[in-house]
């Protein structure tokens, strides 16, 4: 199963929409955001696609958020959630909470996930926790010099970053 990944939006409608097209074209089957969508628009581009998302800390009206996810039928983690796909226990968390980050990546393994997916530093990274749980930031579609998403097959353990192109 193919997974798409991204974060930090910050209310960038096109370059959403480019990204979401960009991993649903290359085989993405559900798709996670990581945070700081900002807007309900960027909620609209996960319409019609299988869609996880947690909040970030520039997303200020959770409330308002929460609910209109739920109106469009994407589904809201809150600040942090595990959701499963395809037999592997997935974390999201935006990542700026760092009691909840350094719970997730120094401690042992408890909550037997297979990986940790954040965003907020607007830098890509993919890492093997000691832990066990591989780590992965998909990069960021705002504030990143190379705009990036991420395409995970969750049936080999591949992830492939996508550079995409701010239209």
């Amino acid at each position: 199963m193919l997974i798409g990944i991204l974060s930090d939006t910050h209310g960038r409608v096109s370059i959403t929409r480019n990204a979401i097209r960009t991993l649903v074209a290359r085989g993405a089957l559900h798709l996670i955001h990581c945070g700081d969508l900002d807007t309900q628009p960027v909620l609209d581009e996960l319409v019609g696609h299988p869609a996880s998302f947690v909040f970030g800390n520039n997303d200020y009206d959770r409330p308002t958020l929460r609910r209109y996810a739920e109106s469009i039928g994407v589904n809201c983690l809150g600040s942090y959630g595990v959701i499963e796909l395809a037999g592997k226990k997935i974390a999201v968390t935006h990542g700026d909470d760092h009691r909840v980050s350094s719970r997730l990546t120094s401690r042992g393994n408890e909550p037997g996930y297979d990986y940790l997916f954040t965003g907020h530093t607007h830098v890509r990274h993919d890492n093997r926790l000691p832990t066990g749980p591989r780590w992965i930031n998909p990069g960021a579609l705002y504030r990143a010099q190379i705009k990036t998403v991420a395409l995970l097959d969750l049936s080999t353990d591949t992830l492939t970053s996508i550079i995409i192109d701010d239209v």
